[in-house]
């Protein structure tokens, strides 16, 4: 082989291996995204988050998936799939300190802390922008609302919520903090049919 022959096949595989290379390290952030997104959707059933790190000896409920958990903080998450409706996370400002961050396949594009609670509560809705829209539209003028509305980059993502144990006293607190979050489809209120003065009776539903 000559020289020159010898060189050229030299920078051809050194080409293909930097794409090679550029590649795989642009499709990990993807790949590992999409692992977080199959896992998290087994939340989309509950009312409330799924346990992926507890801090009191309980085994986590779909394993514990998420990079590097704190050993100090309980983690839970709830899936959202907007084409639902918008998804409203409530939770109770308590001793312990709560975080609720919001993520896309592209990240995290939301976070707050318990600090933002309006008497003691913390409503978040993610919507979309038209969901978004038709909320201000259907605003009663003059009404406050506590609700803090998000609108989210994609229909689907996921909540993740944090609970810090300061002691290891607190551990099962903690637990049952993220427990306690209340993850919802918020649906319109849908029209009964009936007649004025021909309401449901007592007891009925």
């Amino acid at each position: 082989m000559s020289r020159s022959a010898f060189w050229l096949a030299t920078a051809c595989g050194l080409v293909i291996a930097g794409i090679v290379h550029i590649a795989t390290v642009l499709a990990i952030p993807r790949f590992s995204e999409g692992g977080a997104f199959t896992r998290a959707r087994a939340s989309e059933t509950l009312d409330h988050p799924l346990r992926i790190h507890g801090l009191a000896g309980a085994p986590a409920a779909n394993g514990e998936w998420l990079p590097n958990p704190d050993p100090a903080v309980s983690v839970g998450v709830c899936s959202y799939d907007l084409d639902d409706g918008p998804m409203r996370v409530s939770a109770q400002a308590g001793s312990l300190m709560l975080s609720v961050s919001m993520h896309s396949r592209r990240g995290a594009f939301y976070a707050v802390t318990d600090q933002a609670a309006v008497r003691g509560g913390l409503d978040l809705v993610v919507m979309t922008r038209a969901q978004f829209d038709e909320a201000l539209a259907n605003d009663v003028a003059g009404e406050v609302t506590r609700d803090v509305r998000i609108v989210a980059p994609a229909r689907r993502g996921f909540a993740v919520v944090r609970v810090i144990a300061a002691l290891p006293s607190e551990r099962a607190v903690a637990d049952a903090a993220v427990q306690a979050v209340s993850c919802t489809i918020d649906s319109p209120a849908e029209p009964t049919g009936e007649e004025p003065g021909k309401g449901k009776s007592q007891g009925q539903n």
